[in-house]
């Protein structure tokens, strides 16, 4: 069984029951999430041997954040605490032509006090085959910042593959610090990258013509240039007929060839949030048991387009349900 390790922030979601409003709720559902804890649940779901390294606050709050972890079959044993405050963010989930819309209360938090020297990777990466952090973590704090830099560094040396669902979110970066000065390094060591034409265009600067996929692998290519451990930058198209209603398709440029899935259609969308993390799952699954980037962008893309059927950040279905989608079956039909 493949051991991959994750890292970042796992926060406390609260949202209004059903698709109400927050001028409508009198209560909240609570759950916990985090882009990368996501891909940690999602992995662990396939049958992996999962393992998420955070910082959660030591009280009853952090406690449970965990214990929401292990219920969902991930290693929680390097998990560290101290501090004082869990990140929050609140999520008002949007329906046919009304978008969702979400609040962050993460300063401060006990994942962003983080420092380098708290964290062992050298014991963390003990037996690991991969490493997944996203753009969100070193966003965060200059310590977060730091501790992902070293994690990348000691994988690296070890010989561990990595890999960056680089996510800018020029907004999030509010401690001195431009992602412009940040990510590129960070980037530099990774084998696999998930990120579209945007991301990539607004961390490094690159400008491209033509049209979305044209676009796309211009940027991959030039990244791929500057960057010449990435060997294969993916990617997913998102085609929004409403906030209900979606199309998904899985691309990939792997430095030789521009690959595409084919279009899932996801007609009645449950939740959309974490459907990257279910993408990002998706990807490392597809490498590590796929021999072409084809099967690999297909089970990807299933995943992704599962996940919309799924309440809350994580994408808890089966290896088999993945494949059932993956090989065409779109029934939806009950099995007994």
């Amino acid at each position: 069984m493949k051991r991959i390790v994750t890292f970042g922030e796992v926060m406390m979601r609260l949202s209004p029951p059903g698709h109400a409003k927050f001028s409508q709720a009198t209560s909240l559902d609570l759950a916990y999430g985090g882009g990368e804890a996501n891909v940690a649940i999602s992995l662990a779901y396939l049958g992996m041997d999962a393992v998420h390294i955070t910082r959660f606050p030591d009280n009853l709050i952090g406690k449970a954040a965990t214990q929401f972890l292990r219920h969902h079959w991930v290693d929680t044993s390097r998990i560290l605490y101290g501090g004082e405050v869990i990140g929050k963010y609140f999520l008002e989930k949007g329906a046919v032509h009304r978008s969702s819309r979400v609040v962050y209360e993460r300063e401060y938090s006990s994942f962003a006090l983080a420092e380098p020297s708290m964290f062992d990777w050298d014991a963390i990466f003990e037996g690991a085959d991969w490493f997944h952090w996203t753009g969100i973590t070193p966003a965060i704090s200059g310590g977060a910042a730091q501790c992902c830099r070293e994690a990348i560094q000691v994988a690296r040396s070890k010989g561990i593959r990595v890999s960056s669902d680089i996510n800018s979110r020029k907004n999030l970066w509010k401690y001195g610090k431009r992602q412009q000065e940040v990510m590129p390094e960070l980037i530099a060591g990774c084998d696999i990258i998930i990120a579209g034409q945007r991301d990539i265009c607004e961390i490094f600067g690159f400008e491209t013509t033509g049209n979305k996929d044209e676009e796309f692998i211009a940027a991959a290519s030039q990244l791929t240039a500057v960057c010449p451990e990435v060997m294969k930058i993916f990617d997913k198209e998102r085609e929004m007929l409403s906030a209900s209603h979606n199309r998904i398709q899985g691309k990939v440029w792997n430095r030789k060839r521009f690959i595409q899935a084919n279009k899932l259609d996801v007609t009645h969308i449950v939740d959309r949030v974490g459907t990257g993390d279910a993408y990002a799952a998706g990807v490392i699954y597809g490498l590590l048991h796929y021999q072409s980037d084809e099967e690999a962008l297909a089970f990807a893309t299933a995943a992704c387009a599962l996940k919309h059927t799924v309440e809350g950040d994580a994408n808890i279905v089966s290896l088999e349900d993945v494949l059932e989608l993956m090989t065409g079956n779109t029934s939806g039909k009950i099995n007994r």
